[in-house]
């Protein structure tokens, strides 16, 4: 599916979000840049898609002449994508699977992923792989869908299940392409339950921000040590 939807899936992501989306990325990056001005920090952006937030993530780094940051996906069309975006830049693209990811344990200072997250086949074993590969002090971001709640989150709820997926349908050329997203964000942990998983995997000081109105929001956590 994702390779299918892959030739428009940065216009379905920026029109079907009112361009808010480009504000999510630079926000969470925002949020590393103690991490990401280290020249000698390692980073993953993780289920990378087309290479938006590897972007953003890429420009809070110092000039760098060799890979400083990977971006890894298990879908090959994205990934095409995402290599045409990034050429030319001090970024590492590979295919790789979140829950099974080809690093050493201790390895990462920083894990990153946009609106990946959720799809995984489960959760807890992500956030555990996770913490197998970030070194002692690194930490996680996970930017993704949330539901919000009060009347505003009733209009919402229609819009994201109704006329969302109509649009993604007809930009796309798939029919039943993005039947899937209200579908996997009502299947998502609401904040305090993620949170209570990240904290199960062994993530300290975890916290959840919200963006736009609870539309979309970043889960944060850290791997204690030294």
């Amino acid at each position: 599916m994702f390779d299918r939807i892959a030739p428009r899936y940065d216009l379905l992501n920026h029109v079907l979000s009112c361009n808010v989306d480009r504000l999510w990325w630079w926000r969470t990056a925002r949020r590393f840049r103690h991490i990401l001005a280290r020249p000698e920090a390692r980073v993953l952006d993780i289920c990378c898609g087309t290479g938006d937030m590897t972007m953003a993530l890429l420009k809070r780094r110092p000039t760098a002449n060799a890979e400083s940051v990977t971006a890894a996906d298990f879908a090959p069309a994205m990934l095409e994508r995402a290599r045409r975006k990034l050429a030319g830049r001090a970024a590492l693209v590979i295919e790789a699977d979140a829950l099974h990811l080809p690093m050493a344990d201790a390895s990462l200072d920083l894990i990153t992923t946009a609106f990946g997250f959720r799809n995984l086949a489960n959760y807890q074993a992500g956030l555990d792989e996770f913490f197998r590969v970030l070194a002692p002090g690194g930490e996680v971001g996970i930017l993704d869908f949330s539901e919000p709640g009060g009347m505003g989150g009733k209009a919402y709820a229609f819009y994201f299940r109704r006329v969302l997926p109509a649009i993604g349908d007809l930009i796309s050329g798939g029919r039943g392409a993005y039947g899937y997203l209200p579908e996997s964000v009502g299947k998502f942990p609401a904040p305090p339950a993620m949170l209570e998983m990240m904290r199960r995997a062994g993530f300290v000081d975890v916290s959840w921000t919200p963006y736009t109105f609870c539309i979309a929001g970043l889960w944060r956590g850290v791997k204690a040590g030294n």
